[in-house]
């Protein structure tokens, strides 16, 4: 089997990680320097005067049901966003290593890199094939100083998934040579896909999930983090303790519940069936020149001035996001699929009958 252990940093690997106090049903806490008594208004199942489990294992353990996985193969994160800090701290050592990324692509990828003094090498996607991967290009440019490629698929900001049998290329192309990490943040709104259990099959892939989208958990902040076991204990010793607020594991423990699941769920559909009715109203639109396709829950515009869309949907009362600044991205603004009516005033504010 491969050692996971040589893609993360040897000072980590090393280190003696922080022990916090341990709690143990049926006895007095007094270990951890809490507040014996609850604050006013305080409606939790735990009480917020205690400190939550310095690793959530309960909801740990129900979002590994979810997405059909082993509890510790699942690293729960504050969003996905705390993911990708945590894999580029613990794996790429400051000036001596590098993120491999493929632009246009979510842009935390480099921030973070920047925070930890990696460096980045762009391999841009094909915009002239429907902004593919260049599968070849990365394989052959992967350096020794290359410790991870994040692939967003789909892809933000321009809505496409790429092919299962191009990831697994990827995966075992680089095998022993650097993590590949798929963020899958919109895998709900996509047909098919790369699912958790890739790490079955290739041990140097970590999937990044979140309840921020689909669940409609954006202001809970809930990320998982899936690798192999080996792997998520190594990155676990970057998080401090009791980085997962009870109030946040409470809402989410709710959320994973069947009947909030089934709701949810429903609501996925409706938006994958607006994303469909919004896009064929949008290539009406005045000044729209494309519409791209998207398998997430947003969609990408192309606009003879991207800057004029904006403004006419901003009078209509809607606010849409202009990435025409991007060199990968000419003349485009991502539009989010909201509900039903919100989509009908902005394409009323666009000056298309709906």
């Amino acid at each position: 089997m491969m050692e996971l252990a040589q893609f993360v940093r040897p000072e980590i690997r090393t280190m003696r990680p922080y022990r916090s106090a341990q709690f143990e049903a049926g006895l007095v806490r007094l270990n951890a320097n809490e507040n014996p008594w609850r604050p006013p208004g305080d409606t939790t199942a735990a009480g917020l005067n205690w400190y939550p489990e310095p690793r959530p294992a309960r909801l740990t353990a129900a979002l590994a049901r979810h997405y059909g996985i082993a509890v510790d193969e699942l690293l729960v994160t504050r969003g996905s966003s705390e993911a990708i800090d945590v894999l580029i701290r613990a794996c790429c050592p400051s000036g001596t290593s590098e993120i491999v990324i493929c632009p246009p692509t979510f842009g935390m990828y480099e921030t973070y890199a920047q925070i930890q003094g990696a460096a980045i090498r762009r391999i841009p996607l094909q915009r002239e094939n429907g902004y593919a991967l260049d599968v070849d290009a990365i394989l052959a440019g992967w350096q020794p100083a290359s410790r991870l490629l994040f692939v967003c698929t789909p892809n933000n900001p321009t809505g496409n998934a790429y092919p299962e049998a191009e990831i697994r290329r990827l995966a075992a192309g680089l095998a022993g040579r650097g993590l590949v990490v798929l963020d899958a943040a919109y895998a709900e709104f996509a047909e098919g896909g790369c699912t958790p259990d890739i790490i079955r099959d290739f041990p140097n892939v970590v999937v990044l999930r979140t309840l921020s989208k689909a669940m409609s958990l954006a202001g809970v902040r809930c990320g998982s983090l899936i690798a192999r076991a080996e792997l998520t204990a190594l990155l676990g010793r970057v998080l401090p303790p009791y980085t997962f607020s009870t109030l946040c594991a409470e809402a989410v423990e709710r959320g994973l519940e069947p009947a909030n699941a089934r709701a949810w769920q429903q609501r996925v559909q409706v938006l994958r069936a607006e994303r469909s009715r919004l896009a064929a109203g949008l290539v009406r639109a005045a000044g729209v020149k494309r519409v791209w396709p998207s398998e997430a829950n947003f969609l990408m515009v192309e606009a003879a001035d991207a800057r004029a869309l904006v403004a006419t949907a901003r009078k209509g009362g809607v606010g849409l996001r202009d990435f025409s600044w991007d060199t990968y991205l000419p003349g485009c603004v991502r539009i989010t699929i909201g509900t039903p009516d919100q989509n009908d005033q902005l394409l009323t504010a666009l000056g298309v009958r709906t």
